[in-house]
């Protein structure tokens, strides 16, 4: 598949089917993710694939996240949503949590150590469009939570970037849209252009 036109074609999918992916495919994927540029070639990220029964201690994390929001988690209706909750990391087969490891090269910026790693992510999903597979990358504050950084070990300098949930599409992926370009790009030319932006 041509770059441009998997970059424009590809869609979060969270519909996907339960079939396993070939481990050939996994490791296909976040080898991609692996060529994305670090400044220094730090490479600050690591990769925990997620399969089969080890959803359930994500699960089980995700349910101890959710019960410090509840008033009281014991009650019936709080106690259906934290049901729901455990099953989330079964919504695909595959889950890739991917971490943020800064390196200890003082010359490295952790800003640009995080935004290597969103780099192997768009990697990633890109990687899996063309191969045929679905890819919806999750995030938001349990990502972050330090019940989450201690199910994968990580230290306190280091950080979940998300979750990438991978599996056969259910579906064709909708039809995409995004603002013009005239929207969202400035073009420079002359240096006194600058002080038009204050």
């Amino acid at each position: 598949m041509d770059v441009l036109e998997a970059i424009r074609s590809r869609r979060s999918i969270g519909l996907v089917k339960e079939n396993p992916l070939e481990k050939e495919t996994i490791e296909k994927i976040i080898e991609a993710g692996t060529w994305a540029p670090s400044h220094y070639r730090t490479e600050p990220w690591h990769f925990f694939v997620i399969e089969g029964e080890a959803r359930k201690a994500l699960g089980n994390a995700l349910v101890e996240i959710a019960k410090e929001e509840m008033d009281d988690p014991t009650s019936e209706t709080n106690q259906k949503k934290l049901e729901k909750v455990a099953e989330k990391p079964f919504r695909a087969p595959v889950i890739i949590a991917v971490a943020i490891r800064p390196s200890d090269n003082p010359k490295a910026l952790k800003l640009e150590e995080a935004g290597a790693v969103y780099a192997a992510i768009q990697n990633m999903l890109l990687a899996a469009h063309g191969l045929g597979v679905a890819g919806y990358w999750r995030t938001g504050a349990p990502a972050y939570h330090p019940t989450m950084k201690k199910l994968f070990g990580l230290g306190d300098h280091e950080e979940i970037a998300g979750f990438l949930y991978f599996g056969y599409p259910k579906r064709e992926p909708h039809e995409g849209k995004r603002r013009p370009l005239t929207e969202v790009t400035t073009w420079l030319t002359e240096e006194n252009e600058f002080e038009t932006l204050i």
